[in-house]
């Protein structure tokens, strides 16, 4: 693994804390699903963790919630605590477990308390200001990739080592 030296206005995901930062971020956030804008927001937080490209999470105000759907299933995060998962589904079309939130956060990540993120890979487009996002590879961080950002990334395969 050989870190990408970040140009002019962008960041390398290697300079990123661990634990990972909560940030505040303006940026507009689409996610369309079936056709459907499933959440819209510029008032989203990202979590910024070492080697992961940013996790966007939408307040529950900016989500259409009529296409979310609890799913039992939950797991843990040593930072943010327990999370628990919702389904998508627009018309016929459902993405399983494709968005996750964590109804009790740890006090260090209390602000994203009625705060969504949604897998890029399992939604049809999401865009951030207007980009269209590439999903990190994997199906365990569910980060966003912009321009602006840059890796390697972890989550592909044989990047569980580093």
């Amino acid at each position: 693994m050989k870190r990408i030296e970040p140009k002019e206005g962008q960041e390398s995901v290697w300079d990123y804390p661990r634990p990972p930062k909560l940030e505040k971020s303006s940026k507009e956030i689409i996610i369309i699903f079936n056709g459907a804008t499933v959440a819209k927001t510029n008032n989203a937080y990202r979590v910024l963790e070492t080697s992961h490209p940013p996790v966007y999470y939408i307040p529950l105000e900016d989500i259409n919630m009529e296409f979310l759907k609890k799913e039992p299933d939950s797991s843990f995060c040593e930072w943010k605590g327990r999370a628990s998962y919702y389904s998508v589904k627009v018309g016929e079309k459902e993405a399983i477990k494709s968005a996750w939130f964590y109804e009790s956060p740890t006090e260090r990540f209390a602000e994203i308390r009625d705060y969504v993120a949604f897998y890029p890979s399992k939604m049809d487009e999401c865009y951030v200001d207007g980009e269209l996002v590439q999903s990190q590879e994997g199906d365990f961080y569910g980060g966003w990739i912009t321009k602006d950002i840059v890796g390697p990334f972890k989550g592909g395969a044989g990047t569980w080592g580093w």
